[in-house]
């Protein structure tokens, strides 16, 4: 299954030097059947999409966490077996997964990584982002605004380049 996993320069910088992201369980989110019934209609890229967004705004809450990270978000997508992944999100967050192990560098398909013209918007929103979930609707747009950036993808060979 695949699903994303939302990260940091940091955590991605020590996913490289260690060749696993752990210890788990570690959230994830990914096309569920949770997700797949809430969104009757969409195709699985549009699913997808929807996934990697909530990782993406995942990985707005890490940077929140570390002050040092550059604000820029990061997305991991991994391909798990099925037998690694445990569903909690239910309705409430139909695109949330646990994964139950440690994921293993080859697991790991591709990155999906800020350009640098975000950082500002990233910042911004990382500083909204309690406000907005309280309910500011001021915080909330400075959020999407962040949110209206879309992610580059990188191949996994290029990633070493990216912590750079």
């Amino acid at each position: 299954m695949r699903v994303y996993l939302p990260a940091t320069l940091p955590t991605l910088s020590q996913l490289l030097g260690q060749a696993e992201i752990g210890p788990a369980p570690l959230r994830g989110f990914a096309v569920t059947p949770a997700l797949r019934e809430s969104y009757a209609s969409g195709g699985l890229e549009e699913l997808e999409y929807v996934a990697m967004t909530r990782a993406a705004r995942a990985s707005l809450r890490l940077l929140g966490a570390d002050a040092g990270a550059p604000r820029r978000r990061v997305v991991l997508a991994a391909d798990i077996p099925a037998e690694h992944i445990g569903y909690n999100g239910g309705f409430s967050d139909p695109t949330w997964v646990d994964v139950t192990s440690p994921i293993p560098l080859p697991w790991i398909v591709s990155g999906h990584i800020d350009d640098m013209l975000a950082v500002t918007d990233v910042a911004k929103a990382v500083e909204a982002l309690p406000a907005a979930d309280s309910g500011d609707d001021d915080a909330r747009f400075v959020v999407d605004g962040a949110e209206g950036h879309e992610l580059l993808w990188c191949a996994t060979q290029e990633l070493p380049y990216v912590t750079e």
